[in-house]
């Protein structure tokens, strides 16, 4: 009888250990782990395919008596089209200049002159605005072409803590960079910290940005993924 009341107990027993270790099995499977090199490009397509995006481009400390954009900040969409501000050094003079760009076409509302003109960005050592939201020469051109990729730390973040950011590592050629800022050369330091969703959130650049000078440090920042800003010339 005592064998007979332990038997039913057995088989419950046994039958556990197999459900188990099927879910063992399952929560383990034979997958292979994304590169980081695939995270990249993951981050790029996620950029590349969104309606619109907040950009914000600040520097670290620009070198004296070169002209220069110390910081951006502006809305983009894909037609290309960027509106927002330039922070622009000239002349050892820093000015805080409205940029709406679209239809290759850049606007801007230059310190003393009224209303809005025509203006050739490279003449302040930046690029058109709308371009740094091209497919193939924008920010997101950085991380395909990003070498010697390091897959870092996650830590929490977002808003409520809801999202886990990781951070990337690796080299990118000048010429590349010169997408970002046209004067680059020389090879540059990059570090991206990318969502768990695959969205490119912060890019760090640290190289020689502008001929002569020593290296520097630019800071991308990429925000409100999905937005529809409405862009037209002014």
């Amino acid at each position: 009888m005592g064998m007979r009341a332990r038997h039913p107990l057995a088989l419950l027993a046994a039958g556990a250990l197999l459900v188990l270790g099927g879910c063992t099995e399952e929560a383990a499977p034979g997958a292979e782990r994304e590169t980081p090199e695939d995270v990249l490009a993951e981050a790029k397509q996620t950029l590349d395919e969104t309606s619109g995006v907040r950009l914000v481009l600040d520097a670290d400390e620009l070198p004296t008596g070169v002209a220069a954009v110390s910081g951006a900040e502006g809305v983009g969409t894909h037609a290309p089209a960027f509106d927002g501000t330039l922070d622009v050094t000239l002349g050892g003079s820093e000015f805080e200049v409205p940029v709406i760009a679209v239809d290759g076409t850049v606007y801007a509302q230059v310190p003393l002159v009224p209303g809005w003109q025509d203006v050739d960005p490279a003449e302040y050592g930046a690029p058109d605005p709308a371009r740094l939201m091209s497919t193939d020469a924008g920010f997101s051109s950085l991380l395909t072409e990003t070498g010697a990729v390091e897959e870092g730390e996650s830590v929490r973040g977002g808003e409520n803590n809801e999202e886990v950011l990781t951070e990337y590592t690796g080299t990118v050629a000048g010429d590349v960079v010169g997408n970002v800022i046209p004067s680059a050369s020389g090879e540059f330091d990059a570090t991206y910290t990318i969502t768990d969703g695959g969205e490119l959130r912060t890019a760090v650049l640290t190289g020689v940005f502008y001929p002569g000078t020593d290296p520097m440090t630019y800071t991308i920042e990429i925000s409100d993924y999905g937005s529809e800003p409405d862009i037209s010339a002014p």
